[in-house]
């Protein structure tokens, strides 16, 4: 099992500016767009659940996963919120292994700080480490762009 722990920072926010960005078709919808390798994505948010589903060109895979991948692949994200406290689910449907944690979001003086911690487990022998380790720097690259998404998104622009 390999972790991913990103402290997301936002100036001059709130904390329910925060939440109410997040729980934004159009802000996940950015997010996504600005990913690289990005084909196609949906988002959905009913009350206080999100779902993303996307999919991403699998392109620049290294060679050792990309029997395991296929050309693209499908990512579906679930958040579930209780006020600052979401759950997050991610899965690869048709993939062994799972994505799941948590993201906590809490006023720090003049900014808020959201923190995202996710264990990434792949059940396969031999290579599920190396493919769980290749997720987690996909995850924290993803985490960063929607920090400055967020960052972007909270000034108005």
């Amino acid at each position: 099992m390999t972790t991913v722990k990103h402290e997301l920072v936002y100036a001059g926010a709130t904390v329910d500016d925060v939440l109410a960005m997040l729980m934004t078709p159009a802000f996940r919808e950015a997010v996504c767009d600005a990913q690289k390798h990005m084909l196609a994505r949906t988002v959905t948010v009913d009350g206080t659940t999100v779902v993303v589903d996307q999919r991403q060109d699998a392109g620049n895979i290294p060679g050792f996963a990309k029997k395991f991948v296929g050309a693209d692949l499908q990512i579906v994200q679930t958040e579930t919120w209780t006020g600052p406290h979401g759950d997050i689910s991610v899965t690869i449907p048709g993939k062994p292994g799972n994505i799941s944690g948590t993201a906590d979001v809490r006023q720090d003086g003049d900014r808020v700080v959201e923190t995202v911690v996710l264990e990434v487990e792949v059940n396969i022998p031999l290579v599920g480490g190396k493919i769980a380790k290749l997720i987690a720097e996909k995850l924290q690259k993803t985490l960063e762009v929607e920090e400055q998404t967020g960052r972007t998104w909270l000034a108005g622009a």
